[in-house]
């Protein structure tokens, strides 16, 4: 694997220590966390059902001696003589000390139709739908509980007689009952050992639970299980198991409680396990990793002098000094590396003085024929302008070959200096590629080897071909590739097409140079870039390419060979836009984007 090579063999080692204890550490402590949490889990639901039956007998005591105090009201003399008047004010007024009396949250006479004469509620004053209510479970008496403006009432209604219940006259009803605040809840709570909520209408009507975690409960309630299944949630960032049960048949509207109970004990339980089989892996760690580091130096020292002496050999140190201890393969393969240094030295002087000739010679032989060609054209021309017979039209074009000749010769001078200072020369400036573009097929037209040769030129968006770039080596970067396509399009005797296409790729631009000729040949594909590289032609130097791809790079970018088979090849340049940054505006000239021909 590719990092073991930069891994020292001591970490290595250690590492694969920690690794394995901490494997097992980890290993061990998911395994013991994972029973322990079931087995909690299990505890903690089977804790949470009695815990909901332990609360609704708590509630049914209560209500139970709801029912028997509002029994005793109800037999009250003056409560009777009161409800005799049939008058609602005074029926009101009177009423007043009784609800005293009782001492409950809420206290109401009816008529005998059911219909209320008067309520009183401590805090907030009684609301219309709290009226409503009361009258709707007058009549049904299975019916106790009274959601109302956020708040829960538990209610007992008792028929007033005048007389006996069987042979005497209906008087109304009286209706007590208390509210479920923070305290009930709580009181109940406590003796079950959980936390509970009522919920109305999806909203929280009574709660022990602080503000903050209502709202999350609340946010929370409508994905929990229905009734009688248990289910996990995240108040505060303690988990709690959840159940409840369904009270709507006890109230006017649809009601739910929800007992909660608390994870926290038991992760308090599950932590002090996880922090002791932590600290016995920290200690397996610790001491495995003391003794492997004291077996690892014993084994990798000689090697990691070793490996010294290779790199300092490999940054032209032959003299660093070799370990001579060690096991007996490590002195084997110091010895050998010894040879093979002293070997590797004597070849690579040998080898630098054959590649420095041969460069030499490539060079030479390449860069001479050019020059010899264009010095012969300057020789010839020029003799040929000596003679006095020539008519002025004539001596024009003998000039200008001369003008060709030189500027060829110039051209292989500056390729040459290009590859030599590796950008130096590059002065970058805002500018149009397309304009660059065209400038380069232009040039083209005056060229021999572009007779014949129908040559495309497409932008898709002008607007979008702007970049910061050195014109002139971009122009003879393009002019290279163009030229090279068209020599490439005169080796075949059907159609000679080659196309120029300018497209703009977010951050960057692509210039693709399609020719219809036989394609790049196989054993020049690998070395295509690489300068002197040519496929037998007589008029090349091989450096067109390799003058492309430089300055390609020194804009971002490159040049590659896409496709290349007869009848297609398809070479790509691409550069980066590189725009300058705020206050630097590029100058473009707005003209119809469309594909012209040569």
């Amino acid at each position: 694997m590719p990092f073991l090579r930069r891994v020292r063999t001591r970490v290595l080692l250690v590492s694969v220590l920690i690794a394995v204890v901490m494997t097992v550490t980890g290993g061990s402590l998911l395994i013991v966390r994972d029973r322990v949490r079931r087995h909690v889990e299990a505890d903690l639901s089977a804790d949470l059902e009695h815990s909901l039956t332990t609360f609704q007998n708590l509630q049914r005591q209560r209500r139970e001696a709801l029912t028997h105090e509002n029994a005793l009201l109800a037999d009250l003399p003056d409560l009777r003589a009161l409800m005799t008047t049939n008058d609602r004010r005074t029926i009101a007024d009177g009423a007043v000390g009784l609800w005293k009396l009782a001492g409950s949250d809420l206290f109401g006479l009816a008529d005998s139709h059911g219909r209320l004469l008067t309520v009183y509620t401590l805090g907030a004053p009684p609301s219309d739908a709290l009226s409503q209510a009361i009258e709707q479970i007058i009549f049904q008496p299975q019916q106790h509980y009274i959601p109302s403006g956020g708040r829960l009432f538990d209610v007992s209604v008792r028929p007033l007689y005048f007389g006996d219940e069987i042979h005497g006259t209906l008087l109304g009803y009286v209706v007590s009952g208390y509210r479920f605040d923070t305290d009930v809840i709580a009181l109940i709570g406590h003796a079950s050992g959980d936390d509970a909520a009522f919920f109305s209408g999806g909203r929280i009507v009574a709660t022990a639970l602080p503000a903050a975690r209502q709202q999350e409960l609340a946010r929370q309630v409508n994905s929990l299980a229905p009734g009688g299944h248990i289910s996990d949630v995240s108040l505060g960032g303690q988990k709690y198991l959840a159940t409840g049960t369904d009270l709507s048949q006890e109230a006017p509207g649809d009601l739910r409680l929800l007992v909660l109970k608390s994870f926290e004990p038991a992760d308090r339980a599950i932590q002090e396990i996880n922090r002791l089989v932590l600290l016995l892996g920290v200690s397996a760690v610790v001491l495995g990793s003391l003794l492997m580091i004291v077996l690892s130096r014993v084994v990798t020292q000689p090697l990691e002098m070793l490996v010294q002496g290779v790199h300092a050999f490999g940054l032209g140190d032959p003299s660093h000094q070799l370990p001579a201890n060690g096991t007996r393969e490590v002195r084997g393969l110091s010895d050998a590396f010894a040879r093979m240094r002293d070997e590797i030295q004597a070849n690579h002087r040998a080898l630098l003085d054959a590649e420095r000739l041969a460069t030499i010679g490539s060079m030479a032989s390449s860069v001479s024929h050019d020059l010899r060609h264009y010095l012969a054209a300057v020789f010839a021309n020029a003799e040929f302008l000596s003679s006095s017979q020539l008519t002025p039209q004539e001596r024009g074009e003998l000039l200008s070959d001369i003008q060709v000749a030189v500027d060829g010769a110039t051209e292989l001078l500056d390729s040459l200096l290009i590859l030599s200072k590796g950008g130096a020369a590059f002065h970058r400036e805002p500018g149009s590629v397309l304009r660059i573009a065209e400038k380069a097929v232009s040039l083209l037209r005056s060229h021999p080897e572009a007779e014949g040769v129908m040559v495309r030129l497409d932008c898709d968006d002008e607007a979008g071909a702007l970049a910061l770039v050195d014109a002139k080596q971009m122009q003879r970067a393009i002019y290279n590739l163009l030229l090279n396509a068209c020599q490439s399009a005169r080796c075949t005797d059907g159609r000679r097409e080659v196309a120029l296409s300018i497209k703009a790729q977010d951050e960057m631009i692509a210039l693709s140079v399609t020719d219809s000729g036989p394609g790049v040949a196989e054993h020049i594909r690998s070395s295509l870039f690489q300068p002197f590289v040519s496929n037998g032609k007589q008029s090349g130097t091989g450096l067109g390419l390799t003058l492309a791809d430089a300055v390609a790079r020194e804009h971002g970018g490159a040049v590659t060979l896409v496709s290349s088979k007869r009848g297609e090849t398809i070479f790509k340049l691409t550069l980066q836009r590189e725009f300058p940054g705020k206050g630097t505006k590029v100058a473009s000239e707005r003209s119809a984007t469309g594909t012209r021909y040569l």
